[in-house]
This record gives C-alpha cells, sequence and structure tokens, in this order.
C-alpha cells in the first residue's frame, strides 16, 4: 500500500507552486494530507475554502475533505460525481 503524501499549507495560500508541488506528489501517493499552518490561518472556514480552490484546480478526479486543520485530497481513478 502507498503510504501518505504530506505536505504543508503556509501563509502564501495556495499558490501555482503549491499546486505543482501537490501534482507531483500525486505521482507517487494515492492520498495526501494537508498540514495548514498557524502562519496561514486558524479559521476554520478560511480552510474549508482552500480545500475547494485546491480540488477545483487539479480538476474533476479529486475530492477534499477537512478534518481540524488538516486537509485530506484523495485522486480517484473516475471523476467525482457532483463536481
Amino acid at each position: 500500500m502507498e503510504p501518505i503524501g504530506k505536505i504543508q499549507l503556509g501563509k502564501n495560500g495556495v499558490t501555482e507552486n503549491f499546486i505543482k508541488c501537490l501534482e507531483s506528489l500525486f505521482k507517487n501517493h494515492k492520498d495526501v494530507k494537508i498540514h495548514v499552518l498557524k502562519s496561514a490561518t486558524r479559521n476554520k472556514e478560511e480552510i474549508k475554502k482552500n480545500s475547494e480552490e485546491i480540488a477545483k484546480k487539479l480538476g474533476k478526479n479529486y475530492s477534499a475533505r477537512v478534518i481540524g486543520f488538516t486537509i485530506i485530497i484523495k485522486r480517484w481513478r473516475r471523476e467525482v460525481k457532483g463536481r
């Protein structure tokens, strides 16, 4: 089984560089955990918006889930319905 990839989201937020790093992580991993640092935000609504933005930028084969201050992105073989 593939280990889960890990990355941190800092004060710069969701940038093109961050998305490229995520895409490179998905070459070797099926799931990626994004830890939201204190410097980024401590607002739960902002974290949810960031997760939706990340999933949107990655494409239709990805889904995002927020647990506390962690965003879990999962890659699917087919498009995620409802997106």
